[in-house]
């Protein structure tokens, strides 16, 4: 069955699927946490079971240990109605993170394992034909040998048609090297990709302070991006094509968790962009995505009605 893009899949992401041990009550370091709840993690399965939730066709590529942990993160996925049979078990054991419960940037402790054993046969070339969207995360390729296999397939899927996205979520502690990530991200761009990174990722990745979002949105325009999201928490989000930019201000909501908001205003995003809105009305959805899950802690349990984020559009 074809979607609105005339592809099965609206949405592929590869990359890590792990477990988050998140802080009970808020911290500002993992020092001062004494308590944690386990929740499913991990950028590319958050923004796979969030687009599900909102009705979009979604597949997962990841590993995952052939241990309890694995085996509960499967289930959860799959709940959620993302397929996942390309999802794969390995002998290594499940990743997990350490992350504090906070109102502004949370702090994390990654113990990675199984989720850089992405494998060739896990994107098939009869996958990428079926798939509108190839996402994946600077995490994602932060470890080999996922990272080679997630980039060969990313130029592959452009190769059969499909549009890049990527998530410049850079983080020192899980990638020390910043040339490598640079360049990684610079090929997506190179590629036609759209682009989201948070004032954060960029002050990670390029090791300068973040002062314009306007500088940051252009500078991965002019290296080939054809969308750029620029996240800035509570301050909005600024959005470019290659023809304009846009500020959107963010809207006051209580914050109960914000872990994984950044993957929820993607699926917004990127739900609105599947179905043909602007740059800036995508913005709006994805912002209005991001609302419901910081007033959640944890991950959504439920369906989310798509006309909800498309109230202010």
């Amino acid at each position: 069955m074809k979607n609105r893009r005339g592809r099965p899949y609206d949405i592929l992401c590869a990359g890590e699927l792990l477990v988050d041990f998140i802080s009970s009550g808020f911290a500002e370091s993992l020092e001062e946490a004494k308590s944690f709840e386990r929740h499913i993690g991990g950028s590319p399965a958050n923004l796979c079971m969030n687009m599900s939730r909102l009705g979009n066709n979604t597949c997962l590529v990841a590993s995952v240990g052939k241990d309890d942990m694995g085996g509960y993160l499967i289930d959860f996925v799959k709940k959620t109605g993302v397929d996942c049979t390309m999802v794969k078990q390995v002998s290594a054991p499940t990743t997990l993170i350490l992350v504090t419960r906070t109102k502004t940037v949370a702090n994390f402790e990654a113990y990675r394992l199984a989720d850089a054993r992405i494998a060739a046969n896990q994107l098939p070339d009869e996958r990428l034909q079926q798939t509108a969207i190839f996402h994946t995360t600077c995490f994602g390729l932060g470890k080999k040998p996922g990272q080679t296999v997630i980039m060969k397939a990313a130029r592959r899927a452009v190769e059969l048609g499909c549009q890049l996205s990527i998530d410049a979520n850079f983080a020192t502690k899980t990638w020390p090297d910043r040339e490598d990530p640079r360049k990684f991200v610079t090929e997506f761009c190179n590629l036609g990709a759209i682009v989201k990174v948070s004032e954060v990722d960029w002050e990670r990745l390029y090791g300068s302070p973040f002062e314009r979002a306007e500088f940051a949105a252009q500078y991965f325009i002019n290296m080939g991006a054809s969308l750029v999201c620029v996240t800035m928490g509570g301050d909005g989000a600024f959005i470019a094509d290659r023809k304009k930019g846009e500020f959107l201000p963010a809207r006051k909501v209580e914050v109960k968790d914000t872990t994984g908001a950044g993957d929820a205003f993607w699926s917004g995003f990127l739900t609105a962009w599947l179905d043909g809105h602007s740059p800036i009305d995508c913005a709006k959805a994805g912002r209005s995505m991001a609302e419901i899950k910081i007033g959640h802690f944890g991950p959504l349990q439920s369906k989310v009605d798509k006309m909800l984020i498309y109230n202010d559009i």
